[in-house]
């Protein structure tokens, strides 16, 4: 079976490029495509060599920096990858990646990271964010997004299977595209996040200071809290408003990003980790969990699907219902009542739900059917060598 994987493009070593690397552990014969790829020297290792095929944009003026600026040709891009011949098409999606045009008897299954955000539910924010709220370039940016949001609900035409990378990220689909999507939870290196020996003291936020990440509630919330300590860790464009949140508060620290291996040592030395986004998924929960951390999170978004309060599992984690200071008071004093009972061992337990195994035996299983459910096409189909059903997966509604 000749397998093509379609990528957005190649920048850097992220979470996407993490769930790339484990597709291509799953489908090593595949043949990688991404609408531009410059991708560093030093963080190729995962394509064991491969060459990538790109598209026209690769070779515009001032790509290798601004490809983004490009996103009204993207489209148009991607649309001219030749994919004649191949039986399987796997795209990875969250902008264009879906848009490839397959044949009536090739298979496309899209895993997807988000629909495009910016242009369906999260425009107004997108919009306010970038100062594009009024003005002849809002207007232009307004159009723009109108013909992306035309573009890609017209695409997911041509997308036999929808896989999602979260419950959250499956309404999501269904809104957007009126489809049905399969859950299959991203990888997490779990294995790179363990439990510690040692005592844990204060709490724990590491984040991108970015407006929907809401940290400074989190902040907030601990200067109502004094006799409790916070260390906030991350960069971002909301950097100043987290400063400011932060000046005056002795038990509240500001850190810049740290290396990986003092990241860990500071999970599992938390007491707690807290989150007041709403996230698609959630890796950082679950890296956290990994070290043995309890979780205080938004209950919306993808931590619906990791914390074991969800799934009748033990708790491991306190979900509050609202992104306000008194809501994270109060998920506070929650979990100084339920500490005790929040074992680390558990936590670990719920991470290694989501371990990379996971993820490539529940994909394997995912394509494994969508080639089965597929509109019958007798004889276009031959086992594919090492794929079995894999653990259960969630479809939408279910």
């Amino acid at each position: 079976m000749k397998i093509a994987l379609v990528h957005e493009w190649l920048e850097h070593y992220a979470g996407s490029e993490r769930v790339l690397a484990q597709i291509l552990r799953c489908f090593p014969q595949a043949d990688v495509f991404a609408v531009a790829d410059f991708l560093p020297a030093n963080e190729r290792g995962f394509l064991e060599g491969r060459a990538v095929t790109t598209s026209f944009i690769q070779k515009l003026p001032f790509a290798r920096k601004h490809f983004r600026n490009y996103l009204q040709l993207m489209p148009l891009a991607v649309e001219q990858f030749d994919l004649t011949g191949y039986d399987l098409v796997i795209s990875s999606n969250h902008a264009v990646a879906k848009g490839v045009l397959t044949g009536p008897k090739q298979v496309h299954v899209s895993y997807v990271h988000s629909p495009m955000r910016y242009a369906w539910d999260l425009q107004p924010q997108y919009l306010r964010e970038g100062g594009l709220e009024r003005g002849v370039k809002s207007l232009y940016v307004r159009w723009l997004l109108h013909k992306m949001r035309l573009w890609d609900a017209n695409s997911a035409n041509g997308v036999d299977q929808f896989i999602a990378n979260s419950s959250y990220i499956a309404r999501r689909i269904a809104k957007t595209y009126r489809r049905e999507a399969l859950v299959v939870p991203p990888p997490v290196a779990v294995e790179d996040f363990t439990p510690g020996q040692g005592t844990r003291d204060g709490f724990l936020v590491v984040s991108r200071f970015v407006p929907y990440k809401r940290v400074e509630l989190i902040v907030q919330a601990f200067r109502e809290m004094p006799q409790h300590c916070l260390t906030v860790v991350g960069a971002g464009t909301d950097a100043a408003l987290v400063a400011k949140a932060v000046e005056g508060a002795p038990n509240i620290k500001l850190r810049p990003p740290v290396p990986h291996a003092e990241l860990v040592d500071l999970m599992r030395s938390a007491r707690a980790m807290i989150f007041a986004a709403e996230e698609d998924f959630g890796i950082t929960m679950v890296e956290a969990q990994a070290c043995g951390t309890p979780v205080l999170a938004y209950g919306e978004g993808g931590a619906r699907d990791i914390f074991a309060a969800s799934t009748g599992a033990p708790q491991t984690g306190i979900l509050f219902g609202e992104q306000t200071v008194d809501s994270i008071v109060s998920a506070l004093r929650h979990f100084l009542e339920l500490e005790p009972h929040l074992a680390a061992s558990l936590c670990r337990a719920n991470a290694l739900r989501f371990s990379e195994a996971a993820f490539r035996e529940r994909f394997t299983g995912a394509i494994e059917t969508a080639l089965r459910d597929a509109r019958p096409r007798a004889g276009l189909y031959p086992a594919i060598k090492g794929i079995g059903a894999g653990p259960e997966y969630a479809v939408a509604g279910e």
